[in-house]
């Protein structure tokens, strides 16, 4: 059996790819109250809303 180590193990990643991870983390929330309120209800949802169980991040 061999056992690789490197990038196979989640917590053993690069940087860069760490920081787009990140970045899609703060995409993915929900849009702020305020700007609800301001665009008076025009800007209702997030236009890329994505799920971690459903959706694969190309990185």
């Amino acid at each position: 059996m061999i056992i690789y180590y490197g990038e196979n193990m989640s917590r053993n990643k690069p940087l860069a790819r760490k920081l787009r991870m990140a970045k899609a983390t703060k995409q993915n929330r929900r849009i702020p109250i305020w700007a609800y309120a301001k665009t008076n209800r025009k800007l209702r949802y997030r236009p890329k809303p994505r799920n971690w169980r459903r959706n694969n991040l190309k990185l």
